[in-house]
């Protein structure tokens, strides 16, 4: 295809051969990401889109299949794709380790290192240790003129950034016990690789990041932390982009004319360093971007095709999530999570319902496990029956280390202290830490509600990973007697008594087909989710804004799936709000009845 002139409006200005878009999940970065891709390739560059997020949606938005290895994406020439997939790295990873071995080990050592290699860590390794390797590939480069990096929601990008350099701290300082990455030796072949990779994420010439946030105030701010902290690590060469922004008139409609002030505010009172950012507005669209025929009207800025028929009342009631917290409070007690994309509203449902049942009178303790969490800022002053607090892993990873120096450190000698000190400053001690933190959560869930506010996906089923590891480890070391009588985390999580797990998600087709891949994954590890949360729904709003009304359309088949195709039983969908949900007044206001959208 010939190449044109002047570029798309995907395409930002000097663009660096290596490009990443990173920002907090689900405010576009895939679809920002995919359209820059495709815009590039159609003005005759060669480019390689790949997708670092566990939980990968690539494949959806082309509507093309694409998997671990580089797929040409026939609908677009010049453009390639690959998904770096967790399972599949994790897999080659343990087979370069222990293959080399089996003829050379004891059967039992063997299971030993297997064992070693079976964690959640690894698997981010695995995954981290294919991205340096398509960063530093001079080959790989040479073939492209531009890799499009659609990274993963912003805990996990700023976690794969940091591995790099990490690593090679780790490597270049000590020698200490790399539990589950397998022996040492086998990192040490990669040495010069990280330390490539560290040398390319910081070199402006050759690395740019794009920062996608929607036009909302808790966007903005975590995506200016995540300014600061890849600027801390030497990525400096940044660019904003502020996806979905409501433009033009509001034709009078009271919820378009809050959301525009709501988005206009949090703009005007952003961070001012990354005010200061280049930055590029995209508005928020009718139309849904999947398949390359609207990515490219996407770029191009044209207007959505019509709908072709009016658009048609609701002709249901969707349940409200106050239906749902009257069966939540039964048992009086218990472990309540919400799990989901990051970006669909987990924490403002865990606060809506952490401070309902407080409301109630129930002692309710609201906690997260997100890296990024803004828990403060959503509930306000809270209440006197709610405690709330927050598994940090940076403190976290201190009181593990503490506690391992002040037992197992007791009475070591000089030399074997300094080695479990290096070992204990393996970046694995952190998932260690964390998942500790999140056990004793969990436990504290038999005696008082504990409403969890988990990470995006991608974390959140490391973390279930790491409590499966830790359930099979006791197991096997368990007598009969000792297994009747103990209860471990997953036992727990398994226990629908007990816990009651809560899928968020947004009515737009991605989230939710994420969503229905979440709860096949919970299934497969014998966790059967308790509801759906269909959050920011804009066809249980009141509106007859042009752009929200074709949303709200688009929304009502997609709410239908959760009975037609048997993903949900019980479900409940939060209207968009015209008040921002803040404060607990504000939480309330999640918890009414939809009001259908008006269909003019």
């Amino acid at each position: 295809m010939p190449r044109r002139e002047g570029g798309s409006q995907t395409t930002f200005p000097d663009l660096a051969p290596f490009s990443f878009f990173t920002g907090k999940g689900g405010v576009g970065k895939t679809s920002l990401a995919c359209a820059t891709a495709v815009s590039l390739a159609d003005e005759g560059r060669r480019v390689l889109l790949v997708s670092t997020d566990p939980a990968s949606n690539v494949a959806q938005v082309l509507e093309t299949p694409v998997g671990p290895r580089i797929t040409p994406i026939e609908a677009v020439p010049g453009l390639d794709a690959i998904e770096i997939d967790p399972a599949s790295a994790a897999a080659d990873y343990r087979e370069r380790i222990v293959g080399p071995l089996r003829d050379a080990m004891p059967a039992k050592a063997l299971a030993g290192i297997e064992e070693q290699l079976s964690g959640a860590c690894t698997t981010e390794i695995a995954a981290f240790d294919e991205f340096t390797t398509l960063l530093t590939d001079d080959a790989l480069r040479a073939e492209y003129d531009h890799i499009v990096f659609d990274t993963a929601p912003t805990g996990h990008t700023i976690r794969l950034l940091q591995l790099s350099g990490a690593w090679s701290s780790f490597l270049e300082n000590g020698s200490g016990d790399a539990s589950c990455l397998g022996p040492l030796a086998g990192l040490e072949k990669q040495r010069a690789r990280y330390a490539a990779a560290v040398e390319r994420l910081a070199d402006p010439d050759r690395t740019q990041l794009i920062l996608v946030a929607r036009p909302q105030r808790s966007s903005l701010d975590e995506l200016a932390r995540t300014s600061r902290e890849l600027a801390a690590i030497g990525l400096n060469n940044q660019r904003l982009a502020i996806n979905g922004r409501l433009s033009g008139e509001p034709h009078g409609d009271r919820l378009a004319m809050a959301l525009q002030r709501r988005e206009a505010e949090a703009l005007a009172s952003m961070d001012p360093a990354l005010a200061a950012l280049p930055r590029r507005e995209f508005p928020l669209r009718a139309d849904e971007l999947m398949g390359v025929a609207a990515l490219r009207r996407y770029a191009a800025n044209a207007p959505a095709p019509a709908l072709g028929h009016a658009p048609s009342p609701q002709d249901e009631a969707w349940p409200a999530l106050s239906e749902l917290i009257d069966d939540l409070e039964a048992p009086g007690a218990g472990l309540v999570m919400f799990l989901g994309k990051g970006g669909v509203g987990k924490t403002t449902m865990a606060a809506a319902v952490a401070t309902e049942l407080a409301r109630r009178g129930h002692e309710v303790l609201l906690t997260t496990t997100d890296p990024a969490a803004h828990l403060a800022s959503t509930l306000g002053d809270g209440m006197s029956s709610l405690e709330v607090d927050r598994i940090d892993p940076a403190e976290a990873t201190e009181r593990y280390r503490q506690h391992v120096l002040q037992t197992k450190g007791q009475g070591l000698g000089p030399d074997a202290r300094a080695a479990l000190e290096e070992d204990l400053r393996s970046p694995c001690t952190e998932e260690i830490a964390v998942f500790q933190a999140f056990a004793k959560a969990v436990r504290d869930s038999a005696r008082r509600f504990v409403v969890m506010d988990t990470a995006p996906t991608g974390h959140t089923l490391l973390l279930l990973d790491a409590a499966g590891s830790y359930h099979r480890e006791v197991l096997r070391h368990a007598t009969d007697t000792m297994r009747e009588r103990m209860t471990t985390p997953m036992m727990r999580l398994q226990d629908p008594a007990r816990t009651k797990l809560l899928i968020t998600t947004l009515p737009e087709t991605t989230p939710m087909l994420e969503a229905a891949d979440l709860q096949d994954d919970l299934r497969r590890a014998g966790i059967e989710p308790w509801a759906w949360i269909v959050n920011a729904s804009l066809s249980a709003a009141d509106t007859g804004h042009p752009v929200l009304r074709r949303r709200a359309d688009a929304e009502r088949d997609k709410i239908r799936r959760l009975t037609r195709d048997g993903w949900a039983s019980r479900y409940a969908v939060v209207p968009m709000l015209a008040d921002e949900p803040v404060g607990t007044s504000g939480l309330r206001g999640v918890l009414a009845p939809a009001v259908p959208a008006s269909a003019g």
